[in-house]
């Protein structure tokens, strides 16, 4: 298909394409050299100004979000979306085109798993100054709850709820139609935007105590040719709604194709109210994050409920063994970011035989070993095959004990990363018993191989 793109007005035609399993949803640059392209995820998110802007070195693609709930819609796990130009086509403003496209082209079921998502526990996200509220609750199939309430007559309080992708996305979600406020046209035209805009594409909101001479002055400074009037349904032209609820299906549109930046389809109940891009991403960021948790657990273990890792998951990853193995579980890991790892210390650990005699304590330098062996497993969960990996430790700076540890005790390690690069990574790390700080220090290690 071709068309004008909303926010750039340049003309961009765009091909559907079949892909292999694991190849995901790409978005290709045809008309640069060697044909970049960029994977649609979080990770590649730039820009959600006014829209979803994606990009991977010279590979750059504005406004994906309605190509993203077409596909989201029909459940499509890879595809390559070619375009030879970096906005795709606007169409009416809504993901029918697309679909429509899709479906005339045809979709095949794949020989491999689909993966999902699925939300075990409720999550949520919120912007209290703005009034806006997401929550994710456990659901066996994707739902969608969405309420809007502006304040404006021809709006209101709209609400709609997405039970059943196939039965009601085609027909009932897709053809929902992009809107804005007059308001906003002027200021979105101002910064640069909606170069390829029309009331072909948009659905405009009369929100102006003026009336028509408000109209006729922003038609005029735009210098626009179409004729616009004051609707009696409080749409600029009277332009019918393609449902009593347009504008709240097509919020729900945005949030299905911005949730598809999770990477992976997910099993969750969304209630939402009042959300728009840059919440429905940062709550991807989130989903997204669990996700590499929930990814990175399963391959190391199928045991539910209790440790992140067990000792027979440690054992996987670490290449220590007694008696140098010194942490016993991971009781959480946020992939890049933190781990949470315990060591039981008990009466029969070796060095308390000479640590000391008739005073057993566990020496500070073992302390800083089994924090840096959790910071061990936090960085091999950073890097592609870490069981043919393994963490030297370049420098411990900060070192402070506090309290020491005797049989008996339970220690909690939290460490952080704070960077990494180029295989070397600094992160800082803290020691507990209870809620008591004993030790804490930072480090700078590197990843080499086994």
């Amino acid at each position: 298909m071709s068309g004008v793109g909303l926010h750039t007005g340049t003309t961009c035609s765009l091909r559907f394409k079949p892909a292999e399993p694991d190849t995901g949803i790409r978005f290709v640059r045809a008309d640069l050299p060697d044909k970049p392209w960029v994977i649609a995820d979080i990770d590649h998110v730039v820009d959600i100004s006014r829209g979803t802007t994606l990009q991977h070195g010279d590979a750059k693609v504005h406004t994906v979000e309605h190509v993203l709930a077409a596909l989201a819609g029909l459940q499509i796990d890879n595809i390559v979306v070619e375009l030879d130009g970096h906005e795709p086509p606007v169409g009416d403003g809504s993901a029918k085109p697309y679909v429509d496209t899709i479906l005339k082209a045809g979709i095949e079921n794949q020989d491999a798993d689909k993966l999902y998502l699925e939300i075990d526990a409720p999550m949520a996200y919120s912007e209290k100054d703005r009034g806006v509220d997401l929550v994710v609750a456990p659901s066996d199939d994707l739902r969608i709850t969405f309420m809007i309430d502006y304040k404006n007559p021809a709006l209101g309080t709209q609400y709609t709820t997405l039970v059943d992708l196939d039965k009601e996305f085609v027909e009932e979600f897709a053809p929902a139609r992009t809107f804005c406020f007059l308001s906003e046209v002027e200021m979105l035209k101002q910064g640069g935007l909606i170069k390829g805009g029309s009331l072909d594409n948009a659905i405009v909101i009369y929100d102006s105590d003026l009336g028509q001479v408000e109209v006729d002055r922003i038609r005029k400074a735009l210098d626009l040719k179409e004729k616009a009037f004051v609707g009696e349904t409080g749409i600029i032209n009277d332009v019918p709604l393609r449902f009593y609820n347009e504008p709240v299906r097509h919020k729900t549109l945005d949030l299905l194709g911005d949730l598809l930046l999770i990477g992976v389809p997910f099993k969750g109940h969304v209630l939402a109210a009042r959300s728009g891009h840059k919440a429905n991403v940062e709550l991807a960021r989130r989903m997204r994050q669990l996700y590499q948790k929930k990814k990175i657990a399963g391959k190391y273990t199928k045991k539910k409920g209790g440790a992140f890792f067990n000792i027979d998951s440690i054992l996987k990853i670490m290449p220590h063994r007694y008696p140098m193995l010194l942490i016993d579980r991971i009781l959480d890991l946020v992939p890049d970011k933190k781990v949470v790892a315990i060591k039981n210390v008990t009466i029969n650990e070796p060095f308390f035989q000479g640590h000391f005699p008739d005073h057993p304590i566990m020496p500070g330098v073992l302390i800083l070993e089994a924090m840096a062996q959790a910071g061990g497993v936090l960085l091999l969960n950073a890097i592609d095959d870490p069981q043919s990996k393994v963490v030297y430790f370049m420098s411990i700076d900060n070192a402070k004990f506090r309290k020491p540890v005797t049989p008996g005790d339970q220690l909690r390690f939290e460490l952080e990363m704070h960077a990494f690069r180029r295989n070397t990574c600094k992160m800082s790390g803290k020691a507990f018993v209870e809620d008591d700080l004993v030790a804490g220090a930072d480090f700078m290690a590197m990843v080499m191989d086994r």
